[in-house]
């Protein structure tokens, strides 16, 4: 099962292939995108940046990973230290955690 997990009006819904040809989407790299201003997170501080701003605090537990925790939530987003190995199963986490704050699409 292929596509993107999408969180509307609070209700999550599969849309199977939504950039056209599976071939073409599978071959290009994912992007997370901030919502409000549509802007394409291109680094760690600019990340930070958003999540703070929504209440999501750094967590310093593990000097291997770069973490993220809002205390009204038992959330905690775990990220690799180099910026350049975030997967897009990072992304989804991130997603699921902050719902109609980010979103993963195709590059």
């Amino acid at each position: 099962m292929s596509g993107v997990w999408v969180f509307k009006n609070g209700v999550v819904r599969l849309v199977e292939n939504p950039g056209g040809d599976s071939l073409q989407g599978s071959s290009r790299g994912k992007v997370l995108v901030h919502l409000p201003t549509n802007q394409v997170v291109t680094s760690y501080q600019a990340l930070e940046q958003m999540l703070t701003s929504i209440g999501w605090e750094r967590y310093y537990d593990d000097p291997s990973l770069l973490q993220f925790h809002k205390r009204s939530t038992i959330h905690l987003i775990s990220l690799p230290k180099n910026f350049n190995k975030l997967k897009s199963m990072h992304m989804f986490d991130i997603v699921v955690k902050t719902r109609n704050v980010f979103e993963v699409r195709d590059s």
